[in-house]
């Protein structure tokens, strides 16, 4: 079994930062991929940043020279450094991660539970 659990989220105001963090844990053999993505009410999900193992970050243009994503492939996990938020960043942010569990399998993505963002004053 494969688990992914957020952690950082909260209510922050304007201009505010928050860091987001995501542990996968459970049987892995190894993690390709991991990202973030939102989902604002009415709204689909969609990529805020992701970034490959050993590769490029790529971030969405809305959140460019604001957030930040890194990650700690030790601890296979992912963070999310948001800064100067804005309340259209309100969301449930959700953490993904392409991995496989054997040598023999190929790479699945996997989500997290999500965790709320509200940027409000």
């Amino acid at each position: 079994q494969v688990q992914l659990v957020e952690s950082g989220g909260g209510l922050v105001q304007p201009g505010g930062s928050l860091r987001l963090s995501c542990a996968a844990s459970g049987t892995i053999y190894s993690i390709n991929a991991m990202g973030w993505y939102r989902q604002a009410p009415g709204n689909e999900r969609e990529l805020v940043a992701r970034v490959p193992r050993g590769g490029s970050p790529v971030y969405a243009d809305s959140v460019k020279g604001r957030f930040t994503i890194s990650r700690d492939n030790a601890k296979n996990t992912v963070y999310l450094q948001m800064n100067s938020l804005k309340p259209e960043d309100t969301a449930v942010y959700y953490c993904n991660a392409e991995l496989k569990r054997s040598r023999y399998d190929g790479y699945l993505g996997y989500w997290g539970q999500g965790t709320q963002v509200t940027v409000s004053s």
